[in-house]
């Protein structure tokens, strides 16, 4: 049964938007170029906006003066451009149960990293696509350009439904980025499939993507290091499947045991096939984890 959905407030306060668009100025300084002269760019993908004027130097380019000026000032000046390029920011939360249930955390988490993800491409004049991520990709919205659109982001982002498990391997083959422009790829999940092989799996299908792309794995502590003993009923959040058990200490630390082993076979395969892997618990302060994340490099920060 899917999870019911979020409010807009258990996202994001006043404080911290204001925080991120301070964080967007600066990123958007950092990555600004400024180009002399009107000549056509040759590289594709990119956009120039005119910025200001400065005085002609000999030996310049003499295409690069406004020669409209010239006829008012009687004095040369050339044209300064702002270059940026533009990309296709792709942002696939999972939407499968076990990234809402019994752990709500991690879904506040997955989703402040995506809306935040989409507000630093849309400050950017990038072109931004969501999409939810279970049994296969759904594209939630088509793409998006401008900063007014983040409220159809957070829209989208708190009606997403949440329910059902996760199909990395059949959602990372459906899933096809355009190659018309450069692109990022944002995949906020668990990570967590049918069985432990899974996701290593899909990572091979991910690796043929083309740009860049990013996995952010958001867990919860007691999926880490569970708090259990004795006799207990786990159900499977995903399938609804429901087993007893009896608990020991040994029993515990051989689940942590394999489940560091998962989560090291995953950032193992990513490193192999160069796609950058965080890894954030649930708990975290956001604000410091989303920083780290765009200080280990991507174009959407400039790299920051």
């Amino acid at each position: 049964m899917p999870s019911e959905t979020l409010a807009r407030d258990d996202l994001f306060d006043a404080a911290f938007l204001d925080r991120l668009r301070s964080l967007a100025v600066r990123l958007r300084k950092r990555r600004s170029l400024m180009r002399r002269g009107s000549q056509s760019s040759p590289a594709t993908g990119f956009t120039r906006e005119f910025k200001d004027y400065r005085h002609y130097t000999p030996r310049e380019d003499y295409r690069a003066i406004d020669w409209r000026l010239y006829a008012r000032l009687d004095k040369l000046f050339v044209r300064l451009y702002e270059e940026t390029q533009e990309l296709n920011l792709h942002i696939l939360v999972d939407t499968s149960g076990s990234m809402a249930e019994p752990h709500g955390e991690k879904r506040r988490q997955a989703l402040r990293f995506a809306v935040a993800l989409a507000y630093l491409g849309l400050a950017g004049q990038q072109r931004v696509s969501l999409y939810s991520l279970n049994e296969t990709v759904h594209q939630e919205l088509p793409p998006l350009r401008g900063q007014g659109n983040i409220e159809k982001i957070i829209q989208a982002a708190t009606r997403l439904q949440y329910g059902g498990f996760t199909d990395l391997e059949r959602g990372f083959t459906d899933f096809h980025p355009t190659r018309q422009r450069y692109g990022v790829i944002f995949v906020i999940s668990d990570f967590f499939g049918r069985d432990v092989n899974t996701a290593a799996e899909a990572v091979k299908r991910a690796a043929a993507w083309p740009g860049e792309c990013h996995f952010v794995q958001i867990l919860h502590p007691e999926e880490r290091q569970p708090s259990l003993e004795g006799e207990v009923e786990l159900a499977e959040v995903e399938t609804g499947e429901k087993r007893r058990f009896w608990l020991t200490r040994r029993d515990v630390q051989r689940y942590v045991d394999s489940f560091d082993a998962f989560c090291e076979n995953l950032a193992r395969e990513c490193a192999a096939h160069r796609i950058d892997f965080m890894q954030c618990g649930a708990e975290e302060p956001f604000e410091d984890r989303f920083l780290d994340l765009l200080n280990r490099g991507t174009a959407l920060a400039g790299g920051v």
